[in-house]
């Protein structure tokens, strides 16, 4: 029913972080750097603090970073973060064609443009050129706030729905691509509703091999971003639509990256890696489970480690409910226990007992 993707290699330039997206390669994680990056390029210190927390992305099971663009001395920082990141960077530009020129100047691994907002079809033409050059790919992005005048027009009318409106958008701009002779294209149409994205990205993927890049735009705050993303992308993916996601939050981009993973762990598409098991809390509470689990958690979820880590409120019920466990906690009273599959194998005072458990953990 749905056609299967094209290959499109997000890297280029002689990069090394190259990765393949589409056919039968695994559904890439992404995420958006959040923070402005003027004055970088002459900051030692910021080039080297953005390397590492690029790093701890990646650690956490990010694959591709795309960071906004909005004027030329980003666009100048932009080229130096990218000779630095391990991970495929992508620049996200709007209105002006010329930062992803001055962008292609480095080794950058994609560019995302709204066609729609560049201009004239020049433009388009220009950066198309630069990254035929380059050998690096092109996410078309549009989204409900930037449709044609006739299809915003048919939406307002009730002839024609908005997710539809979306699919043939991005058909419009994808053919202008195909006309350059240029297939190294990824497309992605953002909806802030959860049944229009579904749709829009069903419609797309019907008639079209182009890859998808799926989100939920402007989803929310964490939980109810978390939801919506978790719905949408759940429906999609196990129709076997969608290349590469993110999880769209007014949150932290390891939030971002975490839930993404989870995702796609829950939909079967990506194993491994710890797994944490908490228990909510009650009125029995003898540990505080909340400040450990956010202590330990991206700790723990960046670890090579393919284990299940047990956090339980109290000594009661902790070791069996957490029987399953490689390794878990729980605690009252001032005393910690740490066990394994069900077992306690250390008892000791609560307040060393991240001590203790890095201890154990590490012997595992």
């Amino acid at each position: 029913m749905y056609k299967t993707p094209r290959i499109v290699t997000i890297g280029g330039q002689g990069k090394t972080n190259c990765i393949a997206i589409g056919g039968t390669n695994p559904v890439t994680v992404q995420t958006m750097w959040k923070e402005g990056i003027i004055g970088v390029k002459d900051d030692s210190n910021a080039l080297s603090r953005i390397a590492e927390r690029i790093e701890q992305m990646k650690s956490l099971g990010c694959d591709i970073i795309r960071f906004a663009v909005p004027d030329m001395e980003s666009a100048e920082s932009f080229k130096e973060i990218c000779k630095v990141s391990s991970v495929p960077l992508v620049a996200d530009i709007h209105f002006d064609y010329r930062l992803a020129l001055k962008s292609l100047e480095g080794p950058v691994s994609a560019i995302r443009i709204n066609p729609g907002n560049i201009g004239k079809r020049e433009n388009v033409e220009a950066v198309v050129n630069a990254c035929k050059d380059k050998g690096v790919a092109v996410r078309i992005g549009v989204n409900t706030g930037s449709l044609p005048k006739d299809l915003a027009e048919q939406v307002e009318t009730g002839k024609m729905t908005r997710a539809i409106a979306l699919s043939e958008t991005a058909a419009r701009e994808a053919s202008v691509f195909d006309e350059l002779n240029f297939d190294q294209v990824v497309v992605s149409m953002k909806a802030s509703s959860v049944q229009e994205t579904i749709d829009a990205n069903e419609a797309f993927a019907a008639k079209y091999d182009i890859p998808l890049h799926v989100g939920v735009t402007e989803a929310g705050p964490l939980i109810i971003g978390v939801v919506k993303s978790t719905m949408a992308f759940c429906h999609l993916l196990k129709e076997g639509i969608g290349s590469t996601i993110r999880v769209s939050l007014s949150s932290a981009p390891e939030n971002e990256i975490i839930t993404g993973v989870e995702i796609l762990k829950e939909c079967g598409l990506r194993k491994g890696g710890v797994q944490i098991v908490s228990c909510p809390r009650c009125g029995r509470i003898g540990f505080d489970v909340h400040g450990f689990v956010d202590r330990w958690q991206n700790e723990l979820l960046s670890m090579k480690k393919d284990i299940t880590v047990a956090v339980m409120g109290c000594v009661v019920n902790g070791p069996g409910e957490g029987k399953h466990a490689d390794i878990g906690i729980a605690g009252g009273d001032g005393r910690a226990i740490i066990f394994k599959k069900g077992k306690i194998v250390r008892t000791i005072d609560a307040k060393d007992a991240d001590t203790v458990f890095r201890e154990e953990l590490n012997s595992l």
